[in-house]
């Protein structure tokens, strides 16, 4: 049954779905669009009661007729309606968006309260159904395409991860509201500099995804659709930022609501694991990577399974399978927050995916571009780091963990280096040697090693 409303307010709610939409609207579109229920014949009175008032535009004739918003009205009327290219300013929208925008943009109190619908998830079949079309995931493999994939997993996270660990932090950071800017962000990942006008909580955030990321690129062969990696992932982004410190790694046990929204979620402990189990199990069957980063994507902010944090575990869980197969990642630049609210809105209140998918096409287009440029940028990896990698984290992290000096530390390379072929043990020793003297707070993650090991460490390596 629909809502009954006052004639003015059905006029007000019409016009306002049409200045949605800078492309115009059908009849069909209008009358699937909106809220209430009205005969065709009654919708077309309205209309005609809107265009004599000047309030809206008709272009076409007969089926091809459509409803636009009259721009000049809209510049007079003190700005309370903005269009959707307003709105949206960057993402370009496919029709099937643009009517999920519009849907989800109307007052709360228009909207259907809806709670979770299990139905979603379990009615997914992995290889069978997809939320990505065949063409969408050619072109994503065009784009994400970084002659990397032979390499073993998280090769090319790796060669880039100094500017991902900024770029990821930043932006995953900034969706969730944090107010640092990129520069902020850089120095204090790779400086650890603080700034004076910025709250504990938001370093503390972006410090968590510091810790994540390079968990996820450094456990390239461990991490995957398991519960291990996503208790873990989610424990690094939570850390120090939840009330009850006990939660962090934990799935959720009591109800939560989501702001300026009618969706109420999954409130029952058994099911919230269970259904987050079948996530996870439908996630690992999934053969091609964008599905799988997508999916993750849409069911587990809808599940909604940890107490907080939820959408920036999903953010980052999403480059599992795109590191795993040495494609670019997804760092979200430049998505504007509104879109991206706007589509997770289309998720949870309607369960549908097409106006945050034209987000994660657009986002990942340009997240490809930019990891091109800067891998062009700086030329080809070492193909003898790539080789000892794991080797040369553990004499590291073994060095610094035991707080050797430069003298102890140079037998114990001695020592590590008499396991290798003759012809690569003065390299080996020389780019061991080079990583320890780079050592500093910055970078220190990058080999499992502890705040603490580090400090206590420096003082003896300095000393």
């Amino acid at each position: 049954m629909g809502l009954k409303m006052e004639n003015r307010d059905e006029l007000q709610l019409i016009k306002e779905i049409i200045a949605s939409s800078s492309d115009g609207l059908g009849i069909e579109q209008l009358l699937r669009l909106l809220p209430f229920q009205i005969e065709k014949r009654a919708l077309q009175r309205r209309l005609k009661s809107l265009r004599e008032k000047n309030l809206i535009l008709i272009k076409g004739e007969a089926r091809s007729t459509k409803y636009y918003t009259n721009v000049t009205e809209q510049t007079q009327d003190s700005g309370k309606i903005k269009s959707e290219e307003e709105l949206q300013s960057t993402i370009p929208l496919s029709q099937e968006g643009k009517d999920v925008w519009a849907l989800v943009t109307r007052p709360v109190a228009q909207r259907k309260p809806v709670g979770y619908e299990r139905r979603f998830l379990e009615n997914y079949r992995p290889n069978i159904d997809s939320f990505l079309s065949n063409q969408e995931k050619q072109k994503l493999a065009e784009w994400g395409n970084t002659r990397n994939g032979e390499q073993p997993a998280g090769t090319y996270a790796r060669e880039i991860l100094n500017r991902l660990l900024i770029d990821l932090s930043w932006n995953s950071s900034r969706l969730e509201g944090n107010t640092y800017s990129l520069l902020d962000t850089e120095l204090l990942i790779h400086n650890g500099k603080t700034p004076s006008n910025k709250s504990p909580m938001e370093t503390q955030m972006i410090l968590n995804h510091k810790e994540a990321i390079e968990f996820l690129v450094e456990s390239s062969d461990e991490v995957g659709f398991n519960r291990y990696t996503f208790l873990n992932l989610h424990a690094l982004l939570s850390n120090n930022l939840l009330p009850n410190l006990a939660a962090s790694g934990r799935l959720r046990t009591f109800g939560v609501g989501i702001t300026n929204s009618v969706f109420t979620p999954l409130g029952i402990p058994q099911l919230i694991e269970e259904s987050f189990d079948l996530i996870l199990a439908k996630a690992s069957q999934i053969q091609n990577p964008f599905e799988q980063a997508f999916f993750v994507l849409v069911q587990l902010p809808y599940l909604q399974p940890f107490d907080d944090v939820n959408k920036r575990v999903s953010r980052l869980a999403a480059n599992i399978p795109l590191n795993r197969h040495n494609l670019a990642p997804l760092s979200f630049i430049d998505v504007p927050e509104e879109s991206y609210i706007k589509g997770m809105l289309g998720i949870y209140e309607l369960n549908r995916v097409e106006l945050f998918k034209d987000v994660f096409l657009w986002a990942y287009e340009r997240s490809a571009l930019r990891y091109a440029a800067i891998r062009q940028s700086l030329g080809e990896p070492d193909p003898f780091r790539l080789k000892y990698r794991e080797e040369i984290r553990a004499i590291v992290s073994h060095i610094v963990t035991n707080a050797m000096d430069k003298e102890a530390a140079s037998q114990a390379i001695k020592s590590e280096v008499n396991k290798f072929p003759e012809p690569d043990q003065s390299r080996f020793t020389e780019v061991v040697e080079t990583e320890l003297l780079g050592l500093h707070e910055g970078n220190f993650v990058r080999f499992r090693i502890r705040p603490s090991e580090f400090t206590a460490w420096k003082k003896k390596w300095d000393s």
